[in-house]
């Protein structure tokens, strides 16, 4: 038996470390590593309630808009208040653009550049993928990071800009949409579908979205031929390289609940486990510190009871990660999580009542990308110029919150305890905190750790290329991880 080190990986936010146990060839098994420790939960404590709406967004440049989101519903729900209808769409506008963009970013500038690597000079396909995914020279960028920008441009006609925008509020946004603005937002949506229906899908996003099995995704990818449309591309390769077969990890699926325009959710809250749906309980979620660089508090503790005090950086453990469980289980997050609870019938059926995978993984957050454009064409029609976009009331002096949402990656979740109009408690548990978590006292690895077991090294890899698409399925935000 061997080990290798790989990392820091490059097209990764912020810095990761994963440690290889080797045999025969394969992983036996993995230790994930997040070295750099960041102590926001430690920073927030002793601010006023609402200095969170300045202080979480500014965790992670990418996803700071689901940050604003789970820290506004926090402090609204310690407050007590309902959030204004037309500022309800408008937050979920808000989020899906950076959700959206935050897929397409994934699936073209971090997932598909690893099919360039040289490893994989001998296979037929290879040419056209460099020629088209490369980082930095392929054609992909030219077409796709203008589109991204143009749809990003509604982050400035809601939000005033984006990344740490300061307009999401617990009761809304901070200001009206007029009617000129609104007809302006469905331009820049109808523009972005026009590309992914031309350049992503070159197919239409209706068609996308209604794909039922794997059989039917398998059949609309053999219609065209695979460089039609850069799914379908993506598609083709998957089946070469044989991704359904790699990087399977548990079975147990949770999602918090996506988008809240409707008074419940586009994407439902809930679990999935071993292929069958069942009810979530927030307060089954603990988080150990056994095997991470904290002081042990004598066991997993409720993040509403949550300590976060960094030891020295040495000792038996092996991260900055906390290693969250539920009901003592590993779970995974993400957009599979999202569409197995939401009863997807592509997903579920890729599934099965087995663990995800990388080409799972990554076929359900370009699915949710038509989606959820599907979506934000009805809530932009849902917007009412004269409604009222944020409601308001007193924050008391000692009360608790928690606030739950959907960051791209998967669950996101913070908890609030005021105490004297002040922070007395504040614990985030990111997507990458479920998914990249250490092993916890019983030995059970997070879902990374598990899904790297059985990946192939080739004789010679020190970056072995099964290991990088299994870390980029799970695309990790490490700044946020340890946050």
């Amino acid at each position: 038996m061997s080990r290798l080190i790989v990392g820091p990986f490059n097209r990764v936010e912020g810095d990761l470390e994963v440690r290889l146990d080797l045999n025969h060839g394969a992983v036996r098994s993995a230790q994930v590593v997040s070295p750099l420790y960041r102590g926001f939960e430690r920073i927030l404590q002793g601010k006023q309630p609402l200095d969170a709406l300045v202080y979480a967004p500014r965790i992670c440049g990418i996803c700071s808009v689901s940050q604003s989101v789970a820290a506004a519903r926090a402090l609204a729900d310690a407050q007590g208040l309902d959030v204004a209808e037309s500022g309800r769409a408008a937050i979920d506008l808000i989020h899906a653009t950076e959700n959206v963009a935050d897929h397409l970013t994934h699936f073209y500038l971090f997932f598909m550049p690893d099919f360039t690597r040289e490893a994989y000079a001998g296979e037929a396909w290879y040419e056209a993928a460099a020629a088209r995914f490369r980082a930095l020279a392929g054609t992909a960028a030219e077409e796709v990071l203008p589109a991204r920008a143009q749809l990003l441009h509604i982050m400035g006609i809601l939000a005033g800009h984006w990344p740490h925008t300061l307009g999401i509020r617990p009761g809304g946004t901070t200001r009206r949409v007029t009617a000129n603005e609104q007809a302006r937002l469905a331009g820049i949506v109808n523009a972005f579908r026009r590309f992914l229906e031309r350049i992503l899908f070159a197919d239409t996003l209706e068609r996308i979205a209604a794909l039922q099995s794997a059989d039917e995704l398998s059949a609309w990818r053999d219609e065209k031929p695979a460089r039609v449309g850069d799914f379908r591309h993506f598609l083709a390769i998957s089946e070469a390289l044989g991704l359904e077969r790699l990087g399977r990890a548990g079975g147990l699926f949770i999602s918090y609940g996506a988008y809240h325009a409707a008074g419940g959710h586009l994407f439902d809250r809930g679990l999935w486990r071993t292929g069958k749906p069942a009810p979530f309980d927030a307060s089954l979620i603990a988080e150990d510190t056994t095997n991470a660089w904290y002081q042990q508090s004598g066991g997993p503790l409720p993040p509403a009871a949550g300590e976060t005090m960094p030891a020295d950086g040495t000792g038996k453990g092996y991260t900055w990660c906390k290693a969250p469980r539920f009901a003592g289980e590993t779970a995974e997050v993400g957009a599979v999580a999202r569409q197995l609870v939401n009863g997807h019938p592509l997903v579920r059926d890729m599934v099965g009542s087995g663990s995800a995978n990388v080409h799972a993984r990554v076929t359900a957050r370009v699915l949710e990308i038509a989606l959820v454009v599907m979506a934000m064409e009805r809530w932009i029609q849902n917007l009412r110029p004269n409604g009222e976009f944020c409601s308001h009331a007193a924050m008391p002096a000692d009360c608790e919150g928690v606030g739950l949402t959907e960051a791209a990656r998967g669950a996101l979740g913070h908890w609030l305890k005021v105490e004297n109009g002040r922070i007395a408690n504040y614990q985030i548990i990111a997507p990458t905190t479920w998914n990249f978590s250490p092993r916890d006292a019983t030995g059970n690895p997070g879902a990374l750790e598990l899904a790297l077991e059985g990946a192939p090294v080739r004789p010679g890899e020190t970056e072995p290329v099964a290991v990088q698409h299994i870390v980029r399925s799970f695309d990790p935000c490490m700044v946020c991880t340890v946050h």
